[in-house]
């Protein structure tokens, strides 16, 4: 976009809520962020209620008459749930389809059934990051820690060895991979073109989850070698099942909106003309919508089917994936009232200036404050939609790669150190029966490899793209 253009839109945008300047605003952002760590860290709040108290308070310190920062809240959260919504509710229901039915299941014992000795922590990795493409992390964790334990204690490994591969595999895809909560709002923020940030996205990932799943397992299996613990695993969903559905319907299932989207890409880039009856066909199919669709759609005859579901067992299986999205889509909404807050405050603009007096690159300055934030709620998804929103700017002169990796750049922050302040930390700690310090050494660390190896691949990309 050129700087004439660029002006032409500012022109055209409606003036801030606020006459405030860049030192008030500043610490109307210091002062928001503050309110939504210390609602979240020390009062325990729901980080939905906390964005919001969080997003108010902003406007409020900026100045803003609280009517409008009120419609600004109001609307930055209709248009997210509106425009990731959707889609996060139907990657909710395939990845319930995918675990009721034994398909996740049909995946991890036929590639297990092929790997043994040293390819099994890369059999780890590719079952996790193949799964985890339709599954939330905390589903993901539940779902493959039986696995985990099963093969730890089996092939007498250290459970490290195993376990780290697979966290690593759940985690790189839950940072920068759509359908994920946190891309998909970071792609709606800042505008990115979906299919091309998919694309960028699965680059990263690749050689991110190669370093911190198998190859720093080593490492780690040296600093905490433990056994997996002796407890009861968990009932895989298939035990209760007659049959399952077969591993290449499952895997065409999983992989089906994956392809439709990068096919969308590929076709933009090849034939790059709107009126051409090939390229709006794959606008269709391939639009995050309609391939997700399909892909729940085409499940309930690949997954539900073979598994033997009736009617009733496949709307219950609906009606269950959709239950525990409540607070994500809460989430989600409420951290797209915040950056709509942030923007029509000013701040997005203030952000703009600053970065060009400090001649920082964009990706870079995406990642810290990703960081920031991440470090101080403990919530990758809190961290990736605020700092989205406070980095939206910036995308506004970017070319369709560059915005791509500015949201890559924004979701390879959110991940960094996981801590204390993490439900994700203590999930780990409590599955594994690792110490805090254990944990501290193990999946803290791989957490903030991934954030530093795909934040750097992308400044990379950045540089040479």
């Amino acid at each position: 976009m050129t700087r004439l253009s660029v002006e032409m839109l500012a022109a055209d945008a409606p003036p801030p809520i606020t006459s405030a300047g860049h030192a008030q605003l500043g610490i109307a952002v210091l002062v928001g962020i503050a309110v939504i760590v210390l609602l979240i860290t020390k009062f325990k709040l729901h980080a939905f209620l906390a964005l919001t108290i969080g997003s108010l308070t902003l406007g409020a310190v900026a100045g803003a008459p609280l009517d409008k920062a009120i419609t600004s809240f109001t609307t930055g959260l209709g248009s997210t749930v509106a425009g990731v919504g959707v889609l996060i509710a139907l990657g909710a229901i395939l990845g319930k389809l995918l675990a009721d039915s034994g398909g996740a299941d049909e995946i991890v014992d036929t590639i297990l059934a092929k790997a043994g000795g040293r390819a099994m922590p890369w059999a780890m990795v590719l079952i996790a990051s193949v799964i985890g493409l339709p599954l939330f992390f905390e589903v993901g964790i539940v779902l493959l820690i039986p696995v985990v334990l099963m093969v730890a204690k089996r092939g007498n490994y250290s459970l490290m060895r195993i376990g780290i591969p697979a966290l690593a595999g759940l985690s790189v895809m839950h940072g920068l991979i759509p359908p994920h909560p946190g891309p998909l709002v970071a792609i709606d923020a800042v505008k990115a073109n979906l299919g091309v940030t998919l694309a960028l996205g699965i680059l990263v990932a690749v050689p991110t989850v190669i370093i911190a799943g198998p190859l720093f397992s080593k490492v780690a299996a040296r600093w905490v070698d433990v056994p997996a613990p002796d407890r009861m695993l968990p009932q895989r969903a298939s035990e209760e099942l007659e049959r399952r559905p077969g591993f290449g319907a499952t895997l065409a299932t999983v992989l089906l909106p994956v392809v439709l989207m990068l096919a969308k890409a590929l076709v933009d880039i090849v034939i790059d003309d709107a009126t051409n009856t090939t390229q709006r066909v794959f606008d269709v199919v391939g639009s995050p919508l309609i391939a997700l669709l399909a892909a729940v759609i085409v499940g309930f005859f690949t997954l539900g089917r073979p598994a033997g579901f009736t009617k009733d067992r496949l709307q219950q299986t609906v009606e269950k994936g959709l239950m525990p999205i409540a607070g994500i889509l809460l989430i989600v909404g409420a951290g797209g009232g915040f950056k709509q807050t942030l923007i029509d405050s000013g701040v997005g603009q203030m952000i703009l200036d600053i970065s060009k007096e400090w001649s920082i690159p964009a990706v870079l300055l995406a990642w810290l404050i990703a960081v920031a934030i991440r470090l101080a709620t403990g919530s990758a998804t809190v961290a990736t939609v605020s700092a989205a929103g406070l980095v939206a700017p910036l995308a506004a002169d970017m070319s369709t790669t560059h915005a791509a990796l500015l949201v890559l750049a924004v979701g390879a922050g959110s991940l960094f150190f996981s801590h204390v302040n993490d439900a994700g930390f203590w999930l780990v700690k409590e599955y594994f029966g690792l110490s805090v310090g254990q944990t501290v050494k193990t999946w803290s660390v791989m957490e903030t490899i991934i954030s530093v190896v795909a934040g750097g691949l992308v400044l990379l990309l950045s540089l040479i793209i």
